[in-house]
């Protein structure tokens, strides 16, 4: 008999999503309580919350396409203004509410939320959708809202319907080793596979939970466990001596986690190339971090920042296209180089400045750039020092190496040793 029970849906439904979503049959059994029949009234409007990785969005878009629920999903950080909320949601619900054969319909402008009520009624004329409850991730319209964050701290000051909260907890150790076990490849056994995430678990667990990034390091490392016994010089048993092969491996590993250095098929091409024996490549510091472009950027106008002069903005920071004329400071009482004294913090303002004068498209100081810049902080790759300071702004500090900044330099073209003062 399945765990789930629910008397709309055949038990091979049921069956088939206990089997999609493992160690989370408490909260599915929950929704599908509160979800009830299709034309019953459901809870106007969920409060799926929880930590990164708990299977919150998982879990649900997975319940509404196992069940053939009409629902719609709509990202908030995508949709940054009300308009292109409210057109997101009346464009999915043209396309639930039209057929294969028709032709596409026509774009909608939605401007204001009375314009989107009108219009949400004659999307939902449709006999499917009808008679139906609607899951919007006078017709019976479910609001599902999933984040990270607890309800208190979204909750309006007007006051408003309060949502039924739902917590997804993080996955045990247990949970975790059970999931990614079932990802084992074809040609090896589940044991095999089952304790090898025993052991990447047992490295990685304490310093990371994320169950998408623990399953792209699974992936990602898996070659190197089986080594020995695709040479032959061990068995599926040898766990001891498959655990000496790969312990610098993944020591070497802890290096990039959540930064994404590399992707499994690069990381397998690294793998076959000449080398010398034994050497692990493609896992270090300056590999390719995957970086959204204008956040290599800001890292480095933040490393120039840290390491030069302020003195010497304006002649090193002056458009000329990418490129400057050779020249040489005069560099008298300087005995130490930048370099060897490390970062040194610089305001906000400055960060900007230099990064509007070394990209070469125009950039708005939008809260786009501003997020990127909490994204670097929350990454320890910038320091964030006298927040306390409400006079004169943040100041920040770049925490990379230049080994690592030439990396990231690389990768968008651009050569940031001919901006450094020291190397002048």
């Amino acid at each position: 008999m399945p765990i789930f029970k629910h008397p709309e849906y055949p038990e091979a439904t049921l069956l088939r999503l206990e089997s999609m979503v493992p160690c989370r049959e408490s909260q599915v059994s929950t929704l599908l309580s509160i979800f009830g029949e299709r034309q019953h009234f459901s809870f106007p409007s969920l409060f799926i919350y929880g930590h990164t990785s708990s299977g919150k969005t998982y879990v649900m878009q997975t319940l509404l396409k196992t069940l053939e629920l009409p629902h719609v999903f709509v990202n908030c950080i995508e949709c940054f203004t009300s308009r292109l909320l409210l057109e997101d949601i009346l464009r999915q619900l043209q396309h639930l509410s039209s057929k294969k054969e028709d032709p596409p319909p026509p774009p909608l402008s939605c401007d204001t939320f009375n314009d989107f009520i009108r219009l949400l009624k004659q999307a939902t004329m449709s006999p499917d959708l009808n008679n139906q409850t609607l899951y919007v991730t006078e017709r019976n319209v479910t609001l599902v809202l999933l984040s990270e964050i607890v309800w208190d701290l979204l909750r309006p000051n007007t006051g408003c319907l309060e949502p039924l909260p739902l917590y997804f907890p993080d996955y045990s150790i247990g949970h975790l080793q059970k999931i990614l076990s079932h990802d084992h490849p074809p040609e090896y056994s589940f044991d095999f596979y089952a304790a090898y995430i025993n052991i990447l678990l047992g490295v990685f667990y304490p310093v990371c939970r994320d169950l998408k990034e623990l399953r792209h390091l699974a992936v990602l490392n898996f070659a190197k466990y089986c080594e020995p016994v695709v040479q032959g010089e061990a068995n599926e048993r040898d766990t001891r001596q498959l655990w000496k092969n790969i312990e610098s491996h993944l020591k070497k590993a802890m290096q990039t986690v959540y930064l994404r250095e590399i992707s499994s098929s690069q990381w397998e091409r690294l793998q076959q190339d000449d080398g010398e024996p034994g050497q692990l490549k493609g896992l270090s510091a300056h590999a390719h971090v995957e970086l959204p472009y204008y956040s290599k950027f800001l890292l480095i106008a933040a490393y120039l920042a840290s390491y030069n002069p302020a003195r010497t903005d304006k002649r090193f920071f002056v458009k000329h296209h990418g490129k400057i004329r050779k020249t040489n400071f005069q560099k008298k009482h300087e005995k130490t180089s930048n370099h060897l004294l490390g970062p040194k913090p610089f305001p906000l303002d400055r960060l900007l400045a230099i990064l509007y004068s070394i990209v070469d498209s125009k950039v708005a100081p939008n809260a786009n750039i501003f997020s990127q810049i909490t994204s670097l902080v929350t990454l320890q790759l910038l320091t964030l020092v006298g927040h306390d300071d409400q006079l004169n702004g943040p100041r920040y500090k770049c925490n990379v190496s230049l080994d690592f900044i030439r990396g990231i330099s690389r990768t968008v073209n651009f050569d940031i040793i001919k901006y450094l003062y020291d190397f002048l």
